[in-house]
């Protein structure tokens, strides 16, 4: 038995998703070099302790590295996971292993007569390979 023949459309179909995955997606957002990445370290009570905790657990539960020797920063609202994990490994010679971004919106302030806001930004917590560490101070 013969199987019957794919129409025509089908196959097109079938050709341009195969071209799809073969050409990688244009990156997002103008090209970035490292120092336009990382803006600046953010050093609260909260960050400061994130890195400096002790390693009592090298893994979560779902195979993670923990939140230790973890550094926050403020990044490029642009700037993806992996741009960001290229940038301080450059910046700063050590070995990235978990990149975590959140994107902050900015809050609403009252100057004088007026409302304005401000700007939104996005945060990095980037976690280290537990051999290495960064100095701020």
């Amino acid at each position: 038995m013969r199987a019957r023949p794919r129409p025509k459309r089908y196959v097109r179909k079938l050709e341009a998703r195969a071209r799809k995955r073969a050409d990688p997606p244009d990156p997002v957002g103008p090209e970035l070099r490292p120092y336009q990445v990382i803006l600046r370290p953010i050093v609260t009570e909260k960050s400061t302790h994130l890195s400096t905790r002790s390693e009592r657990r090298p893994t979560t539960d779902d195979g993670r590295p923990s939140a230790c020797n973890a550094y926050t920063f403020e990044v490029c609202r642009h700037a993806s996971k992996t741009q960001i994990k290229i940038a301080v490994q450059e910046l700063f010679a050590v070995r990235v292993e978990h990149v975590a971004t959140q994107n902050h919106q900015g809050k609403r302030r009252r100057y004088r007569f007026r409302i304005g806001q401000l700007a939104n930004w996005k945060k990095a917590i980037v976690t280290l390979h537990p051999e290495d560490k960064i100095e701020f101070f």
